[in-house]
């Protein structure tokens, strides 16, 4: 046999193979539940389940009242994660809650591990999200309307209104990740150059160094 007919009867397996084991697979979880452990040391892609489970894993109150907005920002984000219910591990959903005072921002920042969609309870935002061809989808939304912010792509939300704001973030992952632009590239630990940083943003050191000082923990 050549060695063009071995190649491509290897790639034929390894096709085989993967489309096999694809097929196979269980696309969802084997039990009904599986209460996270947030106190196990053991690391896995979730979390392990306990055993001592009870109807509060499942229930969190947390999403019904107003946060402070106080901020920096103005804004201020509540989650229901598997964090606060561990219910939720490896189901796959989560909700969040974002209250903005007028003028307050949920600065761009992206979600790595899930979509977002947001529902207005109450106030007019003005949100946006952009592409990879940096491309910038924006609208602002009302009291009972939704917007949808695809997996990954930077994203924000700005109340330019003269009354409070807030609404319901609804994901599809059971621990969606933020990473907000500016904090994490102007107050990560170790931190990032600021040569790469100035370069990134043609800017100079000492206003690299500048912005990085408003990221700094308060002493």
């Amino acid at each position: 046999m050549g060695g063009a007919s071995v190649c491509r009867m290897v790639v034929t397996m390894l096709a085989m193979f993967m489309l096999s084991s694809t097929v196979s697979a269980d696309p969802e979880m084997l039990q009904d539940i599986c209460v996270a452990d947030l106190t196990s040391a053991v690391k896995v892609n979730g979390f392990t389940c306990k055993s001592n489970v009870t109807a509060d894993d499942f229930f969190f109150a947390g999403l019904a009242k107003p946060a402070l907005t106080n901020t920096t920002t103005g804004a201020a984000v509540t989650g229901a994660n598997v964090q606060r219910i561990p219910g939720l591990n490896t189901l796959g959903v989560s909700l969040g809650r974002i209250d903005y005072a007028p003028g307050g921002l949920n600065p761009p920042h992206t979600h790595p591990r899930a979509t977002e969609v947001v529902f207005v309870l109450e106030g007019e935002l003005d949100v946006g999200f952009i592409t990879t061809a940096n491309i910038l989808y924006s609208k602002t939304i009302k009291k009972g309307e939704v917007f949808v912010f695809p997996k990954g792509l930077v994203h924000f939300q700005k109340n330019n209104g003269k009354s409070n704001a807030a609404v319901v973030a609804a994901f599809n992952s059971q621990l969606p990740g933020t990473q907000s632009i500016a904090a994490t590239l102007f107050a990560a630990a170790p931190p990032v150059p600021d040569n790469v940083l100035t370069t990134a943003f043609q800017v100079g050191t000492k206003e690299v160094q500048k912005i990085k000082s408003k990221f700094a923990p308060k002493k």
